[in-house]
């Protein structure tokens, strides 16, 4: 499946910046009707200003409310989106979680979605991969370091004033060198 509308985030590891360059994106962009989606396959117990809205063998979704709390979602709400979505799945749902989580966003805005493994099943217009310094926590996202991609670190994004990208005509366009 082809999203030229979708920016989709993987990262090589935990606290690699996969939030926090969601976050600077959204509100760079300034988008009135942009959309950040989180999709996890941990199935921690959800918090509050998460507002099930689907829950289906394999994966449930939220849509966050609370711009008050230190979570991504959160985060992302704060930053400008103009909805949030969070969605708990496995391996086997991804697809179907994500499937139905497009039903729920009319149009073509533009999509911000952290989520390595849905670059799997789809094409984004734009694949960002956030290098981690950290050594622990590594995750092997090696087959995806051959799709075509854009690489960021923290110290890049941090020491990036603007980010070298755009998103016209219902698809995302980055104007850097990869």
């Amino acid at each position: 499946m082809i999203v030229p509308n979708l920016l989709l985030i993987a990262g090589t590891g935990t606290k690699s910046g996969k939030t926090t360059m969601a976050c600077r994106i959204i509100e760079q962009i300034r988008y009135p009707d942009l959309i950040a989606i989180k999709i996890t396959p941990h199935f921690h117990e959800t918090t509050p200003g998460l507002v099930l809205i689907s829950e289906k063998e394999g994966y449930s979704i939220y849509k966050e409310t609370d711009t008050d709390t230190i979570k991504d979602t959160a985060r992302m709400l704060r930053a400008g989106a103009s909805q949030v979505y969070y969605a708990k799945v496995t391996d086997k749902s991804l697809s179907e979680a994500f499937t139905e989580i497009m039903e729920y966003i009319p149009g073509t805005p533009p999509i911000i979605c952290e989520s390595p493994a849905l670059r799997h099943f789809v094409e984004p217009g734009l694949f960002i991969i956030m290098s981690s310094d950290v050594l622990n926590k590594q995750k092997d996202i090696s087959n995806l370091i051959s799709l075509p991609h854009v690489i960021f670190t923290m110290k890049k994004l941090e020491e990036t004033r603007h980010l070298p990208l755009s998103f016209n005509d219902g698809k995302w366009i980055y104007e850097g060198v990869s």
